[in-house]
């Protein structure tokens, strides 16, 4: 099944990429290697305010970076000029939840990202991560992740 067709039967509609919130672009690329810049988390098309830990639950959270990551492919999509079947791997993801100190499941939160990489990708879209609780993020989101890829 290719990445158009596994996106179809999940029922993903790739938004519009983003435009970039300050000094920055949405993506960089040097060589065969793509770096996407931090999404945040967003809900209706506004910016998903919380901080896990206090208002915010594991769940909710889960949900929120697997809508970063369906952002994530639209921006990839734009990186790949259009055609994913150009993505030969997902490299890593890096996951700032907003938290409170003593919440601990950041590793959890990200999953909502990391399994939908793996959905849409299959073995490609394995990658390596890490997932930081973090005091704040830009807008009050409650989830921001960035991504690099390899295209063939």
């Amino acid at each position: 099944m290719s990445v158009y067709e596994k996106l179809k039967s999940l029922n993903i509609e790739l938004p519009a990429v983003a435009t970039p919130a300050a000094a920055y672009v949405m993506y960089a690329q040097t060589g065969n290697t793509v770096f996407i810049s931090g999404h945040i988390a967003k809900q209706d098309g506004k910016v998903w305010v919380g901080q896990l830990g206090k208002n915010i639950t594991t769940e909710e959270g889960k949900q929120a970076a697997r809508a970063v990551a369906v952002d994530l492919i639209a921006t990839l999509q734009a990186a790949c000029g259009g055609d994913l079947t150009r993505v030969k791997r997902i490299v890593k993801l890096m996951s700032l939840v907003n938290s409170t100190p003593d919440y601990t499941e950041q590793h959890l939160v990200t999953n909502g990202a990391s399994e939908l990489m793996v959905e849409v990708f299959g073995d490609a879209g394995k990658h390596a991560r890490s997932a930081f609780g973090v005091a704040q993020i830009p807008m009050g989101a409650c989830v921001e992740i960035e991504l690099i890829a390899e295209l063939a």
